[in-house]
């Protein structure tokens, strides 16, 4: 049986442990290599790495990509796409979602693993439409969570409801490492028993499960795992790419994988990881075992964004408050799975709640927006009590929420003509206005070098 490998440390790995702040230069020397690994796909772009370059980095997340391809000749690209939502956190119109997929296809992505927050598949039916409009692989992603309501029978349907979309695979997605080996098993089983395209399943190392995970899921047909080069996995990230690789082995299992090239891999990162460690953005925390996920399913990510707000209002003794109100917020919200951007609002919902001492007393908009029904259709439906005290007696959409959004790119091409150097500059600013266009501002002082501060419209005269 032939296992596939997708090496995550260029992105879900970096991601996880030190919030993408691996920047290209870092990579850039061990990329042909990588190529020779026999990995199925090197992960490298999407999720958090697009927002990252613009707004830590300094780098333009095109060209990074295009560098990438560059140096990677055989291995596929693959990205992380949040359907609908692009790479941000709120749903786009339709002509911009084509654009970038086929502009992410364009500059070198092979594979775009697409999902939605809510599993509700109209939000990722543009995407996929356009990214198998322009020749790439679409992987639709089921996202795992567990409720009284999600059943076997329940992630058949909607297997089904992805192949008959056209996805030429689909991935589970199990983005807080909750599901356990049995679960696993159970989930590719049925799976398997409904579709004829291939299977892959994506956890993390944050319960302690991922490992035993993977091999049952193996032992029921899963057609492809994800992995990280042993120095970035572990804790909030993958399992590691070399141990996965020799159980398979022994188990008799074709990977593809070469082990002397995943040996030079992984000495190349090591000093990389040891820099981030000694700095402080690798924290302790993110490499340990937190088997609390089980019981509050809080991705390793949304925990640190939970602490983060906790430490910003004076509150981190809250901590254990909060994180038992969330499956409560949850449930009040429908069970929607914990992953970008549903584990936002659900988990600053739940800091509301306890930092006011009262639920709902304080509502973010993004919870507004969720409960009209702006994000897409809930697991199971909010009761109306619940419906009634955060928005009244607004109506609730019942249609695609972007069949809503006007057209908006050649209002933005208007907004940012002065600082337009490449078709894709366009669509880094739907997506990040704010953060893309200090990025342009940056750019454009280092072209000409003067003080990018004076780089705005009116205030300054460029040189010819």
């Amino acid at each position: 049986m032939r296992v596939n490998f997708t090496e995550t440390v260029l992105r879900d790995a970096n991601q996880s442990l030190i919030a993408t702040r691996m920047s290209f230069a870092e990579f850039e020397g061990i990329l042909e290599i990588m190529d020779r690994a026999g990995y199925y796909s090197l992960e490298c772009w999407g999720g958090a790495t697009f927002d990252s370059c613009l707004r830590y980095l300094s780098e333009d997340p095109w060209e990074r990509l295009r560098k990438i391809k560059a140096k990677v000749k055989n291995t596929k690209l693959q990205m992380l796409l949040r359907g609908q939502n692009i790479l941000g956190y709120r749903h786009y119109p339709d002509e911009i979602v084509r654009k970038f997929v086929a502009h992410s296809a364009k500059n070198g992505i092979d594979i775009f693993r697409i999902f939605d927050a809510l599993n509700d598949f109209r939000n990722i039916e543009v995407a996929v439409d356009e990214t198998l409009k322009q020749g790439a692989h679409a992987q639709g992603c089921i996202c795992y969570t567990t409720s009284p309501i999600h059943n076997l029978e329940k992630y058949a349907a909607m297997g089904t409801q992805l192949e008959k979309m056209g996805v030429q695979s689909i991935c589970i997605k199990d983005m807080a490492g909750i599901m356990g080996p049995q679960e696993a098993y159970d989930l590719i089983r049925a799976l398997k028993s409904n579709v004829k395209v291939p299977v892959f399943l994506h956890t993390h190392s944050t319960t302690g499960l991922a490992p035993m995970t993977y091999l049952k899921a193996v032992h029921a047909g899963c057609d492809g795992i994800d992995t990280a080069i042993s120095c970035f996995s572990g804790g909030t990230s993958q399992p590691a790419t070399e141990s996965m690789q020799y159980s398979l082995k022994q188990m008799g299992c074709e990977t593809g994988l070469h082990e002397k090239v995943l040996k030079e891999i992984n000495d190349y990162f090591k000093p990389i990881k040891s820099k981030y460690v000694e700095s402080g953005q690798m924290d302790a925390f993110v490499m340990g075992t937190e088997t609390d996920a089980l019981v509050y399913q809080i991705p390793g990510g949304m925990l640190s964004n939970l602490i983060a707000q906790l430490k910003a209002q004076n509150a981190i003794d809250k901590l254990d408050e909060v994180l038992a109100e969330t499956p409560v917020v949850r449930k009040d919200l429908g069970y929607p799975p914990l992953v970008t951007p549903s584990s936002q609002f659900v988990g600053t919902q739940a800091v509301f709640n306890v930092i006011s001492g009262s639920r709902y007393k304080m509502i973010p908009n993004e919870v507004k927006d969720y409960v009209s029904g702006r994000y897409g259709k809930p697991s199971v439906p909010i009761s109306e009590e619940i419906k009634k005290i955060i928005i009244g007696d607004e109506e609730v959409i019942t249609c695609r929420p972007a069949d809503l959004i006007e057209p908006q790119l050649e209002a933005l091409k208007e907004e940012m003509k002065e600082y337009y150097e490449q078709e894709e500059d366009v669509l880094s600013y739907a997506v990040f206005p704010q953060v893309a266009m200090k990025f342009f501002k940056d750019r454009q002082a280092k072209k000409y070098g003067i003080d990018s501060s004076l780089v705005d419209k009116g205030n300054m005269t460029y040189p010819v």
